[in-house]
């Protein structure tokens, strides 16, 4: 999170909006736990560990050269969101029942190494950085996208070609590969922007932006990100971009296709979706909502550019809502690949589901673990679709959040629900697990964020986030509130947060990579997040020198 005075008004706005705790006189049945799916004993246990260290046995590096990459971010998907994404997929679909033993699809790979997220000039990083690392192999510094550190954050005249950091994405470019992005926010978010563009700023994503934080950097004319993806002159440019931040590409005069009264935000009065289809002319398509997006032909189309909202795209959990309608992060991703996989020279894919940190943000773990339950629905996808053999992929963090998996709950506790821990020998409490003060308390919770339960002034007023989610707090003077018949599976809870802010912060500790197919084996350990790039392109057999 960049500490910019718009970025900060941003995210506080953006909490405020979000800030909900849904409760209903529900009765404690509703936490009751779920059942164990087998039988167990000390020799079923004792099975599995003899099993899983036959199977890892059975595993043999692929070491030829990959045709293809793809590389999947969670953004702010950390270690716990992982572990409750993985419970909550199970608990929904009640196969494995208890939840414990599921595992998501990209925690079945064979590979795994830990991530270590700091960067030049930040211990808790931001996306951008994290990002840059990743496709660039160079570790900057916080808010700027694929420049090394030598630039000053926010000052254009720092930024030129001798710091500008290629990018995998570019490399794959110039070798003929056909390339894309896709993400649930904005195309011109942090994260998947720094696959093609190069800015000492990530909030310049729009030439207005560009304006309202460096008037200096408007008048020379740097190029705002937007501009970047549709004048990317590497190779043939982006086969594939989906994702949200039309308003980004649309100018003031124009009327937004899908929202009644909203315009674009562009003031140079271009309109750069109708660039992009003018740009690739025949197979070229720029389209804004469901329809236009089943039209897609992945035979036909060359170019396709999918701006779905006019900020980002709805998290998962509301996603059905949507006036335009949008496709899901799975039907995006297979789409990109249906599309890239025509180039018989291989592609490279980056696919991000960036509305975890969002909702995160938030103090909403509800929709945070169903948008990571929705990228492990993408990397199946992706999975299925593609050949192991000659294919890495990749799913890993930019950054964790302060979200936390605590109390002692009973094995099939519902995950989003109150702690309700076991007695003696083993039988569950028919009771919640109380504090000192004797109030229940949820298995889920923050550090920090707007989630805060006591003399906090945007809880006492008691604002209604989400849409149909109801709300019977009215305030909290100080303390905890007593949860006891609140139920806080509903889309709408907020989770308590120990310390009250605006908006709740990234973490800072290692995030996990999973990973499968060619050079897969090199990740091992701990290892720094710029390693990621130099494993896809041992994969890739590229050959290059930082910034070259």
């Amino acid at each position: 999170m960049i500490r910019t005075p718009f970025r900060a008004a941003v995210h506080a706005s953006c909490a405020a909006a979000l800030l909900a705790i849904a409760a209903a006189p529900a009765a404690r049945a509703q936490d009751q736990p779920i059942a164990v799916p087998r039988a167990e004993s000390r020799d079923t246990w004792f099975a599995d560990g003899q099993r899983a260290v036959r199977d890892a046995r059975k595993l043999k590096p692929n070491v030829r050269k990959a045709k293809n990459v793809i590389l999947f971010v969670g953004d702010g998907m950390g270690i716990s969101t992982v572990t409750a994404a993985r419970i909550l997929e199970a608990q929904r679909r009640q196969t494995p029942a208890s939840g414990e033993e599921n595992q998501l699809s990209f925690e079945t790979f064979p590979y795994v190494a830990l991530s270590k997220t700091y960067q030049a000039n930040q211990q808790t990083s931001d996306s951008a950085p994290t990002m840059t690392a990743m496709v660039t192999g160079v570790k900057t510094e916080e808010g700027v996208l694929s420049i090394d550190q030598s630039v000053v954050h926010n000052d254009h005249t720092s930024a030129n070609a001798g710091n500008r950091l290629k990018t995998i994405l570019e490399m794959c470019e110039e070798k003929g590969m056909s390339t894309g992005v896709v993400s649930t926010a904005r195309i011109t978010h942090a994260t998947p922007a720094a696959c093609y563009a190069h800015t000492p700023a990530r909030d310049w994503e729009s030439d207005k932006d560009v304006a309202t934080f460096s008037p200096a950097a408007a008048a020379a004319g740097f190029p705002d990100i937007a501009r970047q993806l549709v004048e990317f002159d590497v190779g043939d440019g982006l086969e594939v971009a989906f994702g949200g931040g039309r308003s980004k590409f649309l100018p003031s005069a124009a009327a937004d296709p899908e929202d009644d009264g909203r315009t674009g935000e562009r003031q140079d009065g271009r309109n750069l979706t109708t660039e992009w289809t003018d740009r690739f002319g025949e197979g070229s398509s720029f389209v804004f909502d469901r329809d236009g997006f089943d039209a897609i032909d992945p035979a036909d189309a060359t170019h396709v550019l999918g701006l779905f909202e006019r900020s980002h795209m709805e998290y998962e959990a509301d996603r059905a809502g949507d006036a335009g309608g949008e496709p899901s992060l799975t039907e995006m991703t297979e789409k990109a690949v249906r599309i890239l996989q025509k180039n018989r020279k291989g592609f490279f894919l980056h696919v991000e589901s960036g509305r975890i940190d969002h909702a995160h943000h938030a103090g909403n773990a509800y929709r945070a673990l169903t948008d990571a339950i929705e990228l492990a629905n993408a990397v199946r996808k992706a999975a299925e679709l593609t050949n192991p053999a000659d294919t890495l992929i990749i799913v890993t963090a930019d950054h964790s959040h302060v979200f936390t998996i605590a109390g002692y709950p009973t094995r099939g506790n519902p995950i989003l629900g109150k702690v309700r821990g076991n007695l003696d020998g083993g039988v569950v409490n028919p009771n919640f697990d109380t504090d000192l003060l004797g109030l229940p308390y949820t298995t889920l919770g923050y550090q920090n964020g707007p989630g805060y339960t006591g003399a906090s002034n945007a809880q006492a007023a008691g604002i209604k986030a989400f849409p149909h989610a109801p709300s019977s707090y009215t305030g909290i003077a100080s303390g905890r509130p007593d949860l006891t018949a609140v139920d806080t599976k509903l889309p709408g809870f907020m989770q308590e947060a120990a310390v009250p802010l605006g908006s709740e912060t990234h973490a800072g500790e290692d995030v996990a990579i999973y990973a499968t197919g060619p050079s897969a084996h090199l990740f091992q350990g701990v290892v720094e997040q710029n390693v990621i790039f130099h494993v896809m392109a041992d994969a890739l057999r590229l050959k290059f020198g930082a910034g070259k």
